[in-house]
C-alpha cells in the first residue's frame, strides 16, 4: 500500500513539474516569435502533401496501396488473435536486429509484440507509400521520403510512456522516480535558452583537460583562427610540414579527441611537424566574413605563419569536410596565380562536386536557403549553433534524438560519458555571408565541380591542380557518400589515390591502427564510377592510417632535427588548445 501510495504521489508530482515546465516554457516565449527549426522545415509538409495529392490523380494506384494496407492489417488481426490465445504465430516483421524492441517483453507479452508488429507493418507502408509517389521533382520527392520515415520514426510505441514496456517496468520499480528524474532532465535541456537534446555527460570533459590534449603552441592567431603547432615527438621530422584545415561546423579536435584517437598525435609520432587551423566560433562581430576572407585569413595566413615558424615555405596539406571544400577552392585559385607552395593534398570526407550531396541535400533548395538567411539576419547575420547540432540529430533520428528522449525523459538515466558525443555537441555558429556563398554556390549550383566559381577574382579550374592528391572517403558515411566523393578522383589535374574507409563520416576517418576496427580498401585504378572502383578493389583490414602515411612519407623531404614551437621567427601566444576552441555556442 505504501509503495502504490508513492508511486501515485511521483506521478502526481511529475505531472505537476511537467505542466510547470510547459507553463515556464510559454512565458519565455511570450511575445516573441523567433524563427526556429520548425519554420526551416516547413518544406516537409509540403512535400508530403505532394507526395500523397499524387494518387488523387492515379486511383487505380492509391487503390493498389490500400489493398496492401488492408491485407497487413488482416495479417496483423490473425497474428494478434494467435499471440492472445497462447499460440507463437512467426512474427509478420523481425525484430531482433531493431535496438528499439531489443528489450525481451517486446517478444514475450503479446500486447507488446503485437503493437510492436503493427507498428512496423504502417510505418513500412508509410514510407514505401512516399517513395512510389510519382509526379514530383526529384528534390521534393526526397524531401517528401526523408520526413516520411522521420513521422514513421517518431511514431515507434517505444518512444511513448504507455507503449513501452521498459518505461512502464521502471516507473513501476522505481514508485515513478524514473519520471521525476527524467523531467529533471527535460528541464536542465531547457535551462541554457532552447532545447539541447543531452546525448553525452558535458561535465565528464574538458578541452585541454582530457581531450585536445596533445602538446603545442598557439603561434598564430587572427580574427578567424589561431594556429596550433604542436610538439614535436621525434628527434628528426620530415622537412616539409604538414598543415591540417578542419572543417568550421564543428571544432578541430575531432583530430585530437583523446590520446589514443588522436590522428594529430598519430601524425607527429611518425615524425611530421603539425600544424592545425582551429577556428574561432563566430559571434555577430564576425556576420561579415565571407568564404574569401576564410580562404585569406585562414588558408593563406596560415601558409605565411608556417613559413615564419619552420623556415620551409613548401607544404602539405589535410583537408576535412568543408576545410576540404576550402582547400580545393583555395588550391584552384593558387593554381590559376602559379603559386605552388602545396606539394600535396589530403581529403577527408571531402566534397568538391556535389551533385549527389548526400542526406543534406533535403535541406537545401532555394526557398530553405531563404529561410536560413532570414533566420541569420534575425539573429544578427549568424547562424546559431542549435540549427545545424539539431539538423545533423535529424539524420540520424533514431540513435541521435530518440534514443536520448527515452532514456533520459521517460527511464530518467543520464546519459553515459562519450568523447564523441561530446565533440558533436559542441556545436558552433556560422558567418552569414561565408554560409550563403557554400550553400549556393556548391551545394545548389555545383560551380566548383563546374569550372564556373568565380573566387577572388579568379575561374576556378580544378583541373589546373596538379599536386598528388589522396582521397579519403566512407563507405557509410551519409553526410559526404562515397560515391559523390569519388567523383572528384577524375576532376583533378595530376596524380590522384583514392581509399575507401569502413564506417561512416567520423568514425571513418578517426580510426587509429591500434583500434583494429573496420577495414579499408584500396585500388591503384580509377575507373569512371565508385562502384566500378570498388569491384576490383581489394580489402585490408584495420585503419588506412598507415596506408596514408606511407604516401605522404614520400612527399615530405628528407628528414631534419626536429622543430619545436617558438623555435622560429613566431614565438607562442599561448598553450594548445588555445582560446578558440573554448568558447562555447549553444543558442
Amino acid at each position: 500500500m505504501a509503495s502504490d501510495t508513492l508511486l501515485g504521489e511521483n506521478l502526481l508530482q511529475a505531472a505537476i513539474s511537467f505542466m510547470d515546465l510547459v507553463g515556464e516554457r510559454g512565458r519565455m516565449s511570450e511575445g516573441e516569435a523567433p524563427r526556429n527549426l520548425m519554420d526551416m522545415l516547413a518544406p516537409a509538409s509540403q512535400a508530403l502533401s505532394e507526395a500523397f495529392k499524387s494518387y488523387t490523380e492515379e486511383t487505380a494506384r492509391w487503390a493498389i496501396a490500400e489493398k496492401r494496407l488492408r491485407a497487413d492489417w488482416a495479417d496483423i488481426s490473425q497474428y494478434a488473435i494467435k499471440r492472445l490465445v497462447g499460440l507463437a504465430g512467426e512474427p509478420l516483421v523481425d525484430t531482433s536486429t531493431d535496438k528499439r524492441f531489443r528489450d525481451p517483453a517486446w517478444r514475450d507479452t503479446p500486447l507488446f509484440d503485437i503493437l510492436a508488429q503493427a507498428y512496423l507493418l504502417f510505418s513500412r507502408w508509410l514510407v514505401e507509400v512516399v517513395d512510389a509517389a510519382e509526379g514530383l521533382n526529384p528534390h521534393r520527392h526526397d524531401i517528401a521520403r526523408f520526413y516520411a520515415r522521420q513521422i514513421a520514426d517518431a511514431l515507434a510505441p517505444s518512444n511513448f510512456l504507455f507503449t513501452n514496456p521498459e518505461v512502464l517496468r521502471a516507473t513501476v520499480e522505481t514508485n515513478g522516480k524514473n519520471l521525476l528524474d527524467g523531467l529533471a532532465n527535460l528541464k536542465k535541456d531547457f535551462s541554457q535558452g532552447g532545447w539541447r537534446l543531452s546525448q553525452t555527460d558535458m561535465d565528464a570533459f574538458e578541452v585541454g583537460g582530457n581531450i585536445a590534449t596533445t602538446p603545442g603552441k598557439v603561434v598564430f592567431q587572427n580574427d578567424l583562427m589561431q594556429l596550433i603547432q604542436y610538439d614535436p615527438q621525434t628527434e628528426e621530422v620530415y622537412r616539409r610540414p604538414l598543415v591540417i584545415v578542419p572543417p568550421w561546423i564543428n571544432k578541430y579536435y575531432i583530430l585530437d579527441l583523446t590520446k589514443e584517437k588522436s590522428f594529430i598525435r598519430w601524425a607527429i609520432s611518425k615524425g611530421y611537424t603539425v600544424f592545425v587551423i582551429s577556428w574561432v566560433n563566430p559571434d555577430k562581430s564576425l556576420a561579415h566574413k565571407t568564404f574569401e576572407d576564410y580562404m585569406r585569413e585562414g588558408i593563406f595566413e596560415a601558409l605565411d605563419a608556417v613559413e615564419q615558424a619552420t623556415g620551409e615555405r613548401d607544404v602539405n596539406m589535410i583537408g576535412y569536410c568543408i576545410g576540404g571544400t576550402l582547400l580545393a577552392t583555395t588550391l584552384a585559385h593558387m593554381a590559376a596565380r602559379g603559386d605552388k607552395r602545396v606539394k600535396s593534398a589530403t581529403y577527408f570526407a571531402t566534397q568538391v562536386d556535389f551533385s549527389e550531396p548526400g542526406d543534406l541535400k533535403v535541406f537545401i533548395d532555394e526557398t530553405q536557403i531563404d529561410t536560413i538567411n532570414q533566420l541569420m539576419g534575425e539573429r544578427g547575420g549568424i547562424l546559431p549553433a542549435s540549427v545545424m547540432a539539431h539538423t545533423f540529430n535529424l539524420l540520424r533520428p533514431n540513435d541521435l534524438i530518440w534514443n536520448y528522449v527515452v532514456g533520459n525523459y521517460l527511464m530518467g538515466r543520464t546519459p553515459p560519458p562519450f568523447d564523441l558525443l561530446y565533440w558533436n555537441a559542441d556545436a558552433t555558429r556560422m558567418p552569414q555571408k561565408m554560409h550563403l556563398y557554400y550553400l549556393s554556390e556548391c551545394y545548389l549550383k555545383n560551380r566548383l565541380a563546374s569550372g564556373e566559381m568565380e573566387f577572388a577574382g579568379e575561374k576556378l579550374d580544378l583541373s589546373k591542380i596538379t599536386c598528388p592528391i589522396y582521397i579519403q572517403s566512407s563507405r557509410g558515411d551519409h553526410i559526404a557518400p562515397y560515391r559523390s566523393v569519388y567523383r572528384a578522383a577524375h576532376l583533378y589535374g595530376g596524380p590522384v589515390n583514392f581509399t575507401l574507409a569502413g564506417s561512416g563520416h567520423i568514425a571513418g576517418v578517426i580510426n587509429p591502427p591500434d583500434a583494429k576496427k573496420y577495414q579499408h580498401w584500396t585500388n591503384d585504378d580509377l575507373p569512371e564510377t565508385a562502384d566500378g572502383w570498388l569491384e576490383t578493389a581489394t580489402e585490408h583490414p584495420g585503419s588506412w592510417w598507415p596506408h596514408w602515411e606511407r604516401w605522404l612519407r614520400k612527399k615530405s623531404g628528407k628528414k631534419v632535427p626536429a622543430r619545436k614551437p617558438g623555435d622560429g621567427k613566431l614565438k607562442p601566444i599561448e598553450d594548445a588548445p588555445g582560446s578558440y576552441v573554448r568558447v562555447q555556442a549553444w543558442d
